[in-house]
């Protein structure tokens, strides 16, 4: 195994981790936040179906990059979230005034170290040049219409 293949395999490990992670603290959590704010608990449950989702991607993807950027968005959403309702409040009079040690400061935890490891996953990609591109077609390659058919440009 090269370095490439190495640091590819090391990042995506990680990341997966940190979802599953994710997935095990927001499940904990689900229950409580159903009764308390009920969108809460839905919302909750939500990200650990798609961290679940994202975490098996990582793992059985040939090209994560999907993976990457959904668990990304799902991590930046829910450290937004997080802030938001210690600080300003959220929707329907939810706020709340603690961290909930230790699930909130371990949950920001692995959100913020899944993000890094995707930016990591990204530079480490971008500097070998693997990063996923539309294939560049030359211009007098036939275009396949179906069926057989091809078309010239």
């Amino acid at each position: 195994m090269n370095s490439t293949n190495a640091a590819e395999a090391s990042l995506r490990g990680l990341g997966a981790c940190c979802a599953v992670a994710n997935v095990v603290l927001h499940i904990l959590l689900i229950p409580g936040h159903l009764e308390e704010k009920f969108y809460i608990g839905v919302l909750f449950a939500v990200g650990s179906a798609v961290m679940l989702a994202v975490a098996l991607a990582l793992v059985i993807m040939k090209r994560p990059l999907a993976a990457w950027l959904t668990g990304a968005l799902v991590s930046l959403g829910m450290i937004i979230g997080f802030l938001l309702s210690r600080t300003v409040g959220l929707p329907d009079g939810y706020h709340e005034r603690s961290w909930d040690p230790p699930y909130g400061v371990l949950s920001l935890l692995v959100e913020g170290l899944f993000v890094i490891a995707f930016l990591a996953w990204l530079r480490d990609r971008a500097a070998h040049g693997t990063v996923s591109r539309a294939p560049h077609r030359a211009g007098n390659e036939p275009v396949s219409l179906g069926r057989g058919r091809a078309k010239r440009w």
